[in-house]
């Protein structure tokens, strides 16, 4: 797999010790709606998709060979729990969990996304690591900030952050349910803001979920955000996207201390 088939995150804060990166749907052996958009193999790294066991597994083992080990895979569940991604396939072969974080080098967080928000984690220091999948749901249930305390309950100091490839602003249509959500976890005109009116349709919004995220983050005092300039929807060559397909793969956001 080529280097250019990788997203390298633009984040000037993270520290030297620390490895990440994310995947795009480019640079793998999946086929049909799992493939590159471009008639090619697909990078798709999701098991749970529909795809062919052995092509995810040969897909899994082309992003390894950018890692400093094999990932430790969880099971999401659109929630806010967090795990210790040491004990991700210890003794048990699945943890079910939204985040994990780490304070182990060689150890790789791992979330899977496909329109949902990765949002990838360190402190200044790089002493702990952390990554977070953050759909709607999960993001208003407050995974990010729990993410941030189960860091600092490992050690961590001041906390940067990258968002990753998700579905935009200009894409996310949600209903009246999503916006109540957001405004009951944080009420504020701020959060209203992140909700845009569609003229043709009363009920119904464009919900910004990089902006809703960078207000969850200042409620737990990181405010070192970077990335979320990259759309899911908007970039079928590039991303698998579910809103915009529904049978589609999974690409994946990654880090670790090296």
């Amino acid at each position: 797999m080529e280097r250019s088939a990788l997203v390298w995150p633009d984040w000037p804060d993270l520290p030297p010790n620390v490895g990440a990166l994310a995947t795009s749907r480019d640079g793998g052996v999946s086929q049909g709606p799992y493939g590159d958009g471009k008639g090619g193999g697909g990078l798709n790294l999701g098991m749970h998709c529909g795809d062919d066991p052995d092509a995810v597994r040969a897909n899994r083992e082309r992003l390894e060979a950018w890692l400093p080990g094999r990932p430790a895979w969880i099971a999401q569940v659109h929630g806010a729990e967090v795990v210790d991604a040491c004990t991700v396939g210890v003794n048990q072969p699945v943890r079910t969990g939204d985040a994990s974080v780490t304070a182990e080098p060689g150890v790789v967080c791992a979330i899977l996304t496909a329109d949902c928000l990765p949002v990838l984690f360190a402190d200044l220091e790089g002493k702990v690591v952390g990554a977070a999948h953050a759909g709607w749901r999960g993001l208003a249930a407050g995974v990010l900030g729990e993410t941030v305390r189960a860091m600092r309950a490992s050690g961590a100091g001041e906390i940067t952050a990258w968002m990753g490839p998700a579905i935009g602003p200009q894409a996310f249509e949600v209903g009246e349910d999503v916006r109540e959500a957001f405004l009951a976890a944080m009420p504020g005109d701020a959060t209203q803001a992140a909700f845009r009116p569609k003229f043709d349709q009363p009920v119904k919004y464009l919900a910004d979920m990089f902006a809703l995220a960078r207000l969850m983050l200042a409620l737990d005092g990181v405010t070192r955000v970077h990335g979320g300039g990259m759309c899911t929807s908007g970039a079928p060559q590039r991303f698998y996207s579910y809103r915009r397909d529904r049978v589609t793969g999974r690409q994946a956001s990654l880090i670790w201390l090296k």
